[in-house]
């Protein structure tokens, strides 16, 4: 199954209309801390096998990291664990600060 992406520009559309969508962020606590989407949840992409079971399997999800490696590898991850509505931000973060919140920091 084909992980859906999704740009940065189409999440914050999302986010207007639906503003109860997870939002995972899988890179590390000090780049959460630096560069983060409002009420995005942070598990990095390392403890995801050991806190899998704080995600619920029927809720979509929407993935972040940095530029969109680290999540795409998470969405695989999520996929073959057996979550179904798994969606990866394309350009991560990175991507959210160019084309969507400004005043979130680049790294």
């Amino acid at each position: 199954m084909a992980v859906t992406q999704l740009s940065a520009l189409e999440l914050k559309t999302r986010l207007q209309n639906e503003p109860q969508l997870f939002l995972l962020d899988v890179r590390e606590s000090n780049e959460f801390d630096y560069a983060s989407i409002a009420n995005s949840v942070l598990i990095p992409l390392n403890q995801l096998p050991q806190r899998l079971h704080e995600l619920n399997p029927q809720q979509e999800i929407v993935v972040i990291c940095h530029h969109g490696m680290r999540s795409l590898q998470a969405c695989n991850y999520l996929v073959n664990s057996g979550f179904e509505q798994v969606v990866n931000l394309t350009g991560g973060i990175h991507a959210w600060s160019c084309d969507c919140d400004h005043s979130v920091p680049k790294y």
